[in-house]
This record gives structure tokens, C-alpha cells and sequence, in this order.
């Protein structure tokens, strides 16, 4: 278990803060054609009817990981990922709004809610629409890396984001984008360093036995690289490209919904930002999924520059399923962090 220093804590809380508010604030601009420089997003109601500052599906997917890691859960256990996704079920039972691909899995789900079998619901969609990479996965994986902040837990950190994103998004790219942005955050976290790129010699990592993730075409319920993931090289190049230089997320918003856009609009929002603030006005300001940009953009942000650089203004409203406010989150993420160990303040 890794031992923390004040910094560290701080930026780990700052994962979990900085993308509530990405979602929170997007939330009242989304699927709109974005703002200009000179025009400075607010808070306001969604589109789905959210109240300002109310978190959406983004941050209350992420909401069940983050439990389950601050009660001392591993997200390797297959127990921990079934109440993950029972948790899900009852979320998604009454909110104002849930992904289409993330609602037709949950929607096929009976009582059992073992890995299994909702790996099988999630590649059943798959085969039957021909893809499944929408943005559900990479908005939520911002707290996986909270579980994996020991020296050497990159191998299995990027098996286990691409497990939870595999319940509900098969496709590759949904993989690839989860094990280099939790490994971009665990990084940051660590160091106070921005290195997207940290996590490339993980992408298409396969780790036997225990339900690991591969990229190769098998039987079953496999998803060949020939059409999605594409290696290395192909994600470097995704990443140069949100890098290079006037990059900004609406140069991605047309096909924002798509994961590789998200993470690319994402990565632009962070890139060309002096804090976690600009990031998210960034974000923001590129239009298309707003909420989810942001939310995935906040992640990375404040586990870069830490919770201290969330305004005060905005944590004040924060809030969200289950009954969770900014105090809430911050707990939750310092016990996570921790391995489910409170600090000594309780």
C-alpha cells in the first residue's frame, strides 16, 4: 500500500473534484455547438434536468468504483465488479439520464450481476450493433487509479480499468482509452507530472488468467484489433495529434461521443491549460458531450494540480447521486487512496 504525502492526497482528492465539477458544469451546454474564447461557462440546469451543480451519469458511474475502493475492496475481485454493477442497476432504475449503450446492457441484466455475465450482455450489444465505443467507459474510470498507487501496480491497474470498462463497452478502444488515462492518472498523481503518453507501453497489455483483458480476436466474445485498439503506434499518434500545438477540444467535438474523441477533446482541454479551472472552461467551451469531456478532462486535471485548485464556489454546489456532496467526495477519495484506511482525523 502506497504511503501518501499531503500533495499526493491532495491531487487524488483532486481526481474525483475536478471531474464532478467537469460534469456538473458541462452539464447545462451539452450537445451544443460550443462557446466562443471570450464566453465563460456557468452553472446552470442540464439538459436533462439536473439542477446546477448536480452531477450527471459521468460522476454517478464513477460513484460505485469509488465506494468499493474506500471500503477496501479490490476492483480485481469479480465479487466487487457484480456489486459495482448491481449498483449501477439501481442507480440507473430512476436517473434523469444514462448512456444508450451503457442502458441496453444494464437493461438485459437480471439478479446475477457476475462479471460473467455481464461481460456477456456487454459483447451481446456489441455483436448485434457492430460497435461499441461511446464515451461511457473513459467517463467513469477517473477513480480506478486510486486503487493502484503502489510502486509496480501499473500491470494490474491497467488490467483492472479494462475490465470495468469492459462491462459495459467491449470494443477495444474502450480499453486502450481507460489503461493510458488511469495510468496518465496515477502518474500525475504520484509526480504533479502531465505524461499522457506514461501508459503506451500498456496499451494491448494481456495478462493471463483471472479474467484478463487481451486484445486479440478469440471465440466467444473476443474483439479483434483489425477494426478497433490498433496498437501503440496508432495511440501515440491520437495523442500527438490533441497535443499539437492550437490544439482545442472542439477540434474533436463532431465526434465526441465516440471514446477516441473524448479522450482526444479531453487530453487538447488539459494540454492547453495553466490549472484545473482553465481545463475545464476549455472542455467546456469545445461543445458536443460537454458533461462527459469534462468530467473525463477533470479527472486528469486535478490529479495534476490537485482539489486546492477546484474554486471554492464550485465545490459549494457540488452534488449528486447517492446523496453525496463535495465533503463526501473528498472523504471517499483520501480512504481510497488509502486503501480504504481512514486517516487520522477519521
Amino acid at each position: 500500500m502506497a504511503s501518501l504525502t499531503s500533495m499526493q492526497l491532495d491531487r487524488a482528492v483532486g481526481a474525483i473534484v475536478a471531474s464532478a465539477a467537469g460534469d456538473a458544469l458541462g452539464s447545462a451546454y451539452e450537445f451544443g455547438p460550443g462557446l466562443s474564447d471570450t464566453e465563460t461557462p456557468e452553472f446552470g440546469r442540464g439538459v436533462f434536468g439536473h439542477a446546477p451543480g448536480e452531477w450527471t451519469d459521468d460522476t454517478a458511474m464513477a460513484m460505485p468504483i469509488l465506494d468499493a475502493l474506500a471500503d477496501g475492496h479490490s476492483l480485481l475481485d469479480p465479487a466487487t465488479l457484480a456489486t459495482i454493477v448491481a449498483r449501477w442497476r439501481e442507480w440507473s432504475a430512476t436517473a434523469k439520464d444514462v448512456g444508450v449503450q451503457t442502458r441496453s446492457v444494464l437493461g438485459q441484466l437480471g439478479d446475477d450481476c457476475s462479471e460473467a455475465v455481464v461481460r456477456e450482455a456487454a459483447w451481446a450489444v456489441h455483436e448485434r450493433s457492430g460497435r461499441s465505443a461511446g464515451n461511457g467507459s473513459l467517463m467513469r474510470t477517473g477513480p480506478v487509479a486510486l486503487g493502484f498507487l503502489a510502486e509496480g501496480s501499473e500491470a494490474v491497474l491497467a488490467e483492472a480499468a479494462g475490465r470495468i470498462a469492459q462491462l459495459t463497452h467491449y470494443e477495444q478502444d474502450n480499453v486502450d482509452a481507460v489503461v493510458l488515462w488511469s495510468l496518465a492518472i496515477r502518474h500525475a498523481i504520484l509526480t504533479g507530472e502531465f505524461d499522457p503518453k506514461v501508459g503506451l507501453e500498456w496499451v494491448g497489455h494481456v495478462r493471463s488468467g483471472g479474467g484478463g483483458v487481451s486484445t486479440s480476436s478469440t471465440s466467444g466474445g473476443g474483439v479483434s484489433t483489425s477494426s478497433t485498439g490498433g496498437g501503440r503506434d496508432r495511440w501515440e499518434r491520437l495523442i500527438d495529434e490533441a497535443m499539437g500545438p492550437g490544439a482545442h477540444p472542439r477540434d474533436f467535438k463532431d465526434k465526441n461521443g465516440w471514446v477516441v474523441a473524448a479522450f482526444q477533446g479531453a487530453l487538447a482541454a488539459v494540454a492547453g491549460a495553466s490549472g484545473v479551472r482553465d481545463a475545464l472552461i476549455r472542455a467546456v467551451r469545445g461543445g458536443g458531450d460537454t458533461d462527459t469531456v469534462a468530467a473525463i478532462a477533470g479527472s486528469l486535471a486535478g490529479a495534476i494540480w490537485g482539489a486546492a485548485q477546484v474554486p471554492l464556489s464550485w465545490q459549494r454546489v457540488l452534488h449528486g447521486w447517492p446523496g453525496c456532496r463535495t465533503n463526501d467526495l473528498t472523504r471517499l477519495a483520501i480512504q481510497a487512496a488509502r486503501g480504504g484506511r481512514a486517516d487520522s482525523a477519521g
